[in-house]
């Protein structure tokens, strides 16, 4: 995710050092930003000249401390392992300016975990962007124990000025609040499919073709009080004690994982992909979503 962040900063004006400690995926970075915003032109959202001044704003470093130099915010986006966020930071705490805010782009990891070694967790915080980060507008600002009121407004305000929708996460806890939500219903999901009640495909066009469609305008709280809190009640008095609640993974998952069905990457999870149809999928999943924006943004929605 970490080209894609540091496109939506440099298309919001921002000059955006980005660093890989792998050098074939840093210098893959801007066709994979230019790939990016091929839906942005199709639809008219960006000019070519945008194109290209976006990529402008983006210098590609070869090390950490290049990365680094006079940096004010530094965003970290490497993969869910807490032992090496911790080392990353580490190694900003050191290389970064004094006053720059380091923030993980983490999915579920404690902050106060990652920043619990550092000599200054004060102005360490989450920003969860959420998958595409350059189409969701989304973002979970997560604030630990110990950051500091600068660092969380200062987040909140570069966000907004970016074009995002800062979420204020105010407590640090596991999976902060869009996860928390979404993985609760991919337990269900996933037990639903486990119990024979519905075949995948059926589970997911549930989704797509009933409440799913409201959620883009709707939130769940919003959604309850239309539908009436006496009815919510009455729905959770009946279901509830019937509902998925353990607290260790799926059987059916945890099957998947040991016989490397592992999803979109090996080709096989609960539904199949090839190559071609992941491509076309992605690139077909951006487009409706920039559709989707364009009209909740032109209703009014929140």
């Amino acid at each position: 995710m970490g080209h894609a962040i540091a496109q939506l900063l440099a298309r919001g004006g921002c000059q955006v050092n980005l660093y890989d400690s792998d050098p074939a995926t840093l210098a893959s970075a801007p066709e994979r930003i230019r790939q990016n915003l091929a839906v942005f032109l199709k639809l008219g959202l960006v000019t070519p000249e945008q194109v290209e001044q976006t990529l402008n704003n983006i210098a590609l470093c070869q090390e950490l401390a290049e990365l680094c130099q006079g940096r004010e915010f530094i965003i970290e986006a490497v993969s869910e392992n807490l032992g090496l966020k911790q080392e990353i930071f580490a190694a900003l705490e050191d290389l970064a300016p004094e006053d720059c805010i380091l923030a993980s782009n983490t999915s579920s990891i404690s902050i106060r975990k990652i920043s619990r070694n550092l000599k200054r967790p004060e102005r360490v915080l989450g920003t969860h962007f959420w998958n595409p980060p350059h189409v969701v507008p989304g973002v979970e600002v997560i604030r630990a124990p110990a950051t500091s009121n600068h660092a969380f407004e200062a987040t909140l305000d570069l966000l907004t000025a970016v074009g995002k929708e800062p979420i204020k996460v105010l407590k640090d806890v596991p999976g902060f609040v869009g996860n928390r939500m979404q993985h609760a219903l991919w337990r269900e999901a996933i037990q639903l499919v486990e119990r024979g009640i519905a075949s995948a495909e059926d589970v997911d066009k549930v989704v797509r073709h009933s409440f799913g469609l409201r959620l883009a305008f709707l939130g769940p709280l919003a959604t309850a009080d239309l539908a009436g809190l006496d009815l919510t009640h009455q729905v959770h008095q009946d279901l509830l004690g019937d509902l998925d609640c353990s607290p260790e993974p799926s059987p059916i998952l945890a099957e998947k994982c040991r016989s490397g069905e592992l999803g979109a990457k090996t080709g096989q999870g609960f539904h199949a992909w090839t190559p071609e149809s992941l491509a076309k999928f992605l690139a077909r999943r951006d487009e409706v979503l920039l559709k989707i924006l364009q009209v909740v943004q032109s209703s009014g929605g929140e």
